[in-house]
């Protein structure tokens, strides 16, 4: 079984894209936020695996609705690598051959770069989808390695280059996906609207 891992948070305002929000105002990134969940529901749809949405924020008939058809968890306690790594490890307990986490936030990401995430992990240990800013935009394995959770300055540039370091010293086969852009602040969103797949993406504001 091939799982994927989807880290979310429900939309709620104030609660969403807040450094997007210092720039366009609260309501305007609550919407640009719900446009990226709707864009990464679209892009996980026709893929035959095992789904599981790990939530921020509190449960409700919302949440079920916007999910259906996703296993939903609430995200634990930790910082980001440490959430992650207990998501992986959910997942391989089930067991799953392959897992692959991505979160909400790439306008860029279509279903295409999914598949070859999943199909390079039958000849690769690792796969990584770098975002422009230094971090990643998606994650997976064949099975966990908890060293490439440990010890990161999480949400910073280096983000990306000390995982790779980490698969380096492990003597890990890995695979790179195309680079994509995050929208986490309005350069983020200003660039994206200055690229050309930007035409082919969710409609987002220009700003």
């Amino acid at each position: 079984m091939d799982s994927l891992i989807i880290f979310a948070r429900h939309p709620e305002l104030g609660r969403v894209k807040t450094r997007l929000a210092a720039g366009i105002g609260a309501e305007a990134a609550l919407a640009v936020y719900r446009t990226l969940l709707d864009h990464t529901r679209a892009v996980l749809a026709p893929l035959p695996v095992q789904k599981t949405v790990w939530l921020v924020g509190e449960n409700g008939p919302e949440a079920a609705r916007d999910w259906a058809g996703f296993e939903q968890q609430p995200q634990p306690a930790g910082d980001l690598g440490e959430k992650m790594q207990a998501a992986f490890t959910h997942d391989f307990a089930r067991p799953a051959a392959t897992a692959v986490i991505i979160g909400t936030d790439c306008p860029g990401l279509t279903t295409e770069h999914l598949r070859e995430a999943f199909a390079a992990l039958q000849t690769h240990d690792l796969v990584l989808g770098p975002a422009v800013d230094g971090g990643y935009y998606l994650l997976g394995m064949r099975r966990l390695y908890p060293e490439l959770f440990a010890n990161k300055p999480w949400s910073t540039a280096t983000v990306r280059a000390e995982t790779l370091a980490d698969a380096a010293r492990l003597g890990l086969r890995v695979h790179l996906l195309p680079a994509l852009q995050d929208i986490d602040t309005v350069d983020d969103l200003r660039a994206w609207q200055q690229q050309p797949a930007s035409a082919l993406g969710p409609a987002l504001p220009v700003v």
